[in-house]
């Protein structure tokens, strides 16, 4: 009895100074509130004093450019040989896909070599999906290369898959070697974590302006800026890959005399494979998401075409691009998925396969390339058999403003009237100090003082470089963004945990939601809601919704069946299972859903700076469009910390809730 007293005392204890603190944190939030009205630097330092970070960043880069030298070259010179180096693959593949070239042959005789023709492309193609992946994977690979073909998207289809089959290499290769340095050396990947973690938070324009100054304008450098943003996963996957090899086939190759060298070639990159192929699949889809973006420093290609409609508020044009880079997407998705199950087929059986189809793609591209010489018509698809859905589209567009304008723009008003337009006030009035006091709160209550240090230095960071009062717009849009997303992706979660058929149409689903290009989801949202917030709104909420309905559905489906079953044992109703069992036991698989949530969001907020927000991201973009690489990548990393913010509060909860209920 004693101790049952005792355990009650401390805990109403600690009740009562959680309570103390909380309260003494509100009051003093209030103090600050009030005497911010006195005292300006309380609200935003900016009106005082900024740190001139911009000034100092732009200033390194120009001296990077300008002024470094090696003795006998400069450091532009090392810029330029990369980029010479990267464009000699660039450029073959391109003439291979694309354009073709002509060889002189003599003063006024030339030699017209064309591309490989289309149909000998989409067979190569539809042949190793057959022998990939089957029938179902041939007839995916038709579909898609087809509408390619037939809706004249090739030729800027081509250039872009010539981008990825250099970037994809380059970024697995540098991946993976910064992965087995980080691997053989704790110090490395102390370093790589935090730099990772910036990488992968800092928003893609940002990565643009930098490479924009060092390479210049042109696609090797938009393919550069695709590798910089498509390689961190690779790095992650290949550190955990090779860390979680079996002790005992380390032991073995010990015990054969394996040395350093053949114990990562024969042990260690081969057990870590089917590890190693999700990162590869990672890059191929990270690179696919920037050709949009990277259009804007040369890419070229379905990227431009892209961009170029939205801009010109072309909706046909751009959803037929838009639409083809989804295809292709899938396409390679599924075509390094099933080439890695092709892989753990018996070695001699793939040996002898993998010669076949060598050889027969070899002597199909080589004999279709000679017929290309005598018919050069046949290269290309004729122009009269070209399908153009863009009409359609764009009489769409028009009807739905004739009819149905009246009641969007009715839901439109009421949303930023009601919603939007509040929390965006009260959002700008937060003084930062108070903001940086609240967070500095929670992070001490989580995890201790290093975290509260952490979160209240980010905070500080974002104030102290002038940009407290944009970063709010951008809490404001992405906050209410991630609340609806995760509102709805936790209900769709809900539904899709109830049976295997369910969850099957769910991942499907959300499967093709991640493999949408970002900026496609801002066309058909400035279709029906022209620009602003309301609309960037809507493009964050379909970009950001997947991974909360994965997250919530897979926490769901993998409870303890013992605890389910006894719950049912104890007389629960259904309703009583989810909301005391289900749900709360599920609940940290949800908080990370809602994190990832909050990333993707973050990533779609700087996109949406096309449709006339002025937040972080708008920051971003002026900085690309002025070469300002200070103002880009201080803002960049405003947004970064705002991420990084809010994945350290909600990885630490989820740390401390996974204690209390002891999951692993």
């Amino acid at each position: 009895m004693s101790l049952t007293l005792s355990d009650t005392s401390a805990g109403g204890a600690l009740q009562r100074a959680s309570l103390l603190v909380w309260g003494a944190t509100l009051a003093a939030i209030v103090l600050l509130w009030i005497a911010a009205g006195r005292l300006g630097w309380i609200a935003d330092p900016a009106d005082v004093f900024v740190i001139p970070i911009e000034g100092w960043l732009s200033a390194f880069v120009d001296w990077l450019s300008d002024d470094l030298s090696f003795g006998l070259f400069t450091f532009r010179d090392l810029t330029r040989a990369l980029a010479w180096v990267l464009e000699i693959p660039l450029s073959f593949f391109i003439t291979i896909l694309s354009r073709g070239t002509e060889v002189p042959l003599g003063a006024e005789r030339t030699l017209t070599l064309p591309p490989v023709p289309w149909f000998a492309i989409l067979f190569a193609f539809v042949w190793l999906c057959w022998v990939w992946g089957g029938r179902r994977l041939a007839i995916l690979a038709i579909a898609a290369l087809g509408y390619l073909v037939v809706f004249g998207q090739w030729g800027s289809a081509m250039v872009t898959l010539s981008s990825i089959l250099v970037a994809v290499p380059v970024g697995v290769a540098g991946g993976m070697a910064l992965g087995i340095l980080a691997y053989r050396s704790d110090r490395v990947a102390r370093g790589l974590t935090p730099v990772l973690d910036l990488m992968q938070t800092v928003p893609i324009f940002a990565y643009l302006v930098p490479v924009l100054v060092l390479f210049g304008f042109g696609p090797v450098s938009a393919m550069i800026a695709t590798v910089i943003y498509a390689m961190p996963p690779m790095v992650r996957v290949t550190m955990l890959a090779l860390r979680g090899v079996s002790p005992e086939l380390l032991e073995l190759g010990r015990m054969t005399g394996c040395t350093r060298r053949q114990m990562l070639w024969r042990i260690l990159l081969p057990s870590a494979r089917p590890s190693l192929m999700v990162g590869v699949n990672q890059v191929i889809m990270l690179s696919l998401n920037m050709v949009i973006i990277a259009s804007m420093i040369g890419a070229g290609g379905l990227g431009y075409d892209v961009l170029t409609s939205l801009r010109r508020l072309e909706i046909g044009n751009g959803l037929q691009a838009g639409l083809a880079i989804t295809l292709l997407a899938i396409l390679l998705d599924r075509m390094s998925h099933a080439y890695f199950a092709y892989r753990e087929t018996p070695r001699a059986q793939r040996r002898a396969q993998g010669v076949n189809n060598a050889a027969m793609i070899g002597a199909l591209l080589a004999g279709a390339y000679v017929v290309g010489l005598i018919f050069p018509a046949l290269t290309i698809y004729p122009d009269a058999w070209v399908i153009d859905t863009s009409p359609f589209w764009d009489g769409l567009v028009t009807w739905i403003n004739l009819n149905l304008y009246d009641y969007l723009d009715a839901v439109k008003t009421f949303l930023l009237i009601y919603v939007l337009v509040p929390v965006k006030r009260f959002m700008l009035d937060v003084p930062w100090l108070a903001v940086a006091l609240l967070l500095a709160v929670v992070g001490w209550r989580l995890s201790g003082l290093r975290l509260a240090v952490t979160v209240a230095g980010m905070a500080a960071f974002i104030a102290f470089t002038g940009n407290w009062e944009k970063a709010m717009v951008s809490v404001y849009l992405c906050g209410i963004s991630v609340l609806i997303a995760s509102t709805i992706g936790i209900l769709w979660g809900l539904l899709a945990a109830r049976s295997d058929r369910a969850y099957g149409i769910a991942v499907t689903s959300v499967d093709t939601l991640q493999t949408l290009p970002s900026f496609v989801y801002l066309i058909p949202v400035v279709m029906l809601f022209q620009v602003g917030d309301f609309s960037a709104m809507i493009a964050i909420v379909l970009y950001a919704l997947a991974p909360a309905v994965r997250y919530t559905a897979h926490g769901l489906r993998r409870l303890p069946s013992e605890i389910v079953e006894a719950s049912r044992m104890s007389g629960c109703t259904p309703r009583q299972m989810l909301w005391r069992v289900r749900l709360p036991l599920a609940l940290p698989e949800i908080a990370l859903g809602i994190n990832q949530t909050i990333m993707m969001a973050l990533s779609m907020l700087v996109i949406t700076a096309l449709v006339g927000t002025s937040d972080l991201g708008q920051e971003v973009y002026i900085a690309l469009t002025r070469s300002n690489v200070g103002q880009g990548l201080v803002a960049g990393l405003c947004v970064a910390f705002i991420g990084m913010i809010s994945d350290r509060l909600i990885t630490a909860w989820v740390a401390r809730r996974k204690a209390q209920f002891r999951i692993e």
